[in-house]
């Protein structure tokens, strides 16, 4: 490696320790160039610092025949699991806890949301909630003019509603140094007492339990190929009810938000994707998904009904109409070169 090649690279993670996992963009990354130590036999530079590989440029004319599709990428099933594992948490003090080597997808989602780069889309419509069509990316939740989530209180609490909630309200009113109750004047003389705040719930990496993708397949006769592109994800938790205290039911999925996936890969192309098989061949999370590395199942299919397949079909005939389509496509581009 040249002088120079090398120093871009220190450049580029010029923190130590945890702290380099923890803040830089690129991802987590072997090497603490202020004490000149290399965690492993060589630095692990394509990954953290490699270009993003651009789609082919299509026009419209080229395209003779398109489907467009939305998939569930379930995460208990184990092909899934590098896309799942490691679980970031916070701990009961509040204290946010992630892998130094490797983040799963959510965490990596949650920490640019965070940072700016990766820009939220409601699932449905803020001001109508009976229209869900978030997945059109009709909604972006954006900060007014140059705030940050650090520095837009407005922002961070709309985009705080997406990323996890605020946990039940004490009844324990705070105490002076004498421990007596603090009263509070509310603004139409009514006296009460203070109250601490609610706690901050986050959403953690263990509850998310699906991910769901919308993708277009077209045939592009000036390349004369079947591709496909992805065009959205959104995680997917379990939505939870508490009718009463301390008694969770879970009544549903919930779609937390939607992201636009050309942005996506901007991040994803930099970060880690465990292999089981061989530790010195860890590719990006762009490259899995490009290489359709992940196992899903199609939950719905353009239609003239514009209804999903659990509307019409359940249990096993669903998935059977799931492979129903997907072998639709696959004759689709058999039958292209079959003479």
């Amino acid at each position: 490696m040249s002088i120079m090649k090398r120093l871009l690279i220190f450049a580029a993670v010029a923190l130590s320790g945890a702290a380099v996992a923890q803040e830089i963009s690129g991802g987590p990354v072997n090497v603490n160039p202020s004490v000149g130590v290399i965690d492993g036999v060589y630095i692990q530079e394509h990954i953290p610092t490699k270009r993003m590989i651009p789609y082919e440029f299509v026009r419209e004319a080229d395209v003779t025949w398109s489907k467009r599709v939305w998939r569930v990428i379930d995460m208990r099933e184990k092909i899934n699991h590098p896309i799942y594992l490691p679980f970031d948490y916070h701990t009961p003090s509040g204290q946010y806890v992630r892998n130094t080597s490797r983040w799963s997808l959510w965490t990596i989602i949650r920490h640019h949301i965070i940072s700016g780069e990766l820009k939220v889309f409601s699932p449905y419509n803020p001001y109508q909630f009976d229209m869900l069509d978030g997945d059109q990316f009709k909604y972006p939740i954006i900060p007014e003019g140059n705030g940050t989530y650090a520095t837009d209180s407005v922002f961070r609490d709309r985009v705080f509603y997406y990323l996890g909630k605020l946990g039940a309200q004490s009844d324990v009113p705070l105490t002076d140094e004498n421990g007596d109750p603090i009263e509070v004047t509310l603004p139409d003389g009514t006296l009460t007492y203070k109250y601490p705040a609610a706690d901050t719930v986050w959403i953690d990496a263990e509850q998310i339990v699906q991910y769901r993708i919308k993708e277009d397949w077209f045939f592009d006769k000036e390349r004369s190929v079947l591709d496909v592109r992805i065009l959205g994800i959104a995680p997917v938790v379990y939505a939870i009810e508490e009718a009463t205290p301390g008694v969770k039911t879970i009544k549903g999925l919930e779609e937390k938000f939607w992201l636009y996936f050309p942005h996506c890969r901007y991040i994803f192309n930099n970060y880690f994707v465990y292999n089981e098989q061989n530790d010195a061949q860890w590719m990006s999370f762009d490259d899995l998904f490009w290489k359709r590395q992940f196992s899903s199942t199609i939950y719905k299919e353009s239609n003239v009904f514009d209804r999903e397949i659990d509307s019409y079909r359940t249990g096993v005939d669903a998935l059977m109409e799931s492979e129903k389509i997907t072998e639709e496509i696959r004759n689709f581009e058999h039958d292209v070169w079959h003479f």
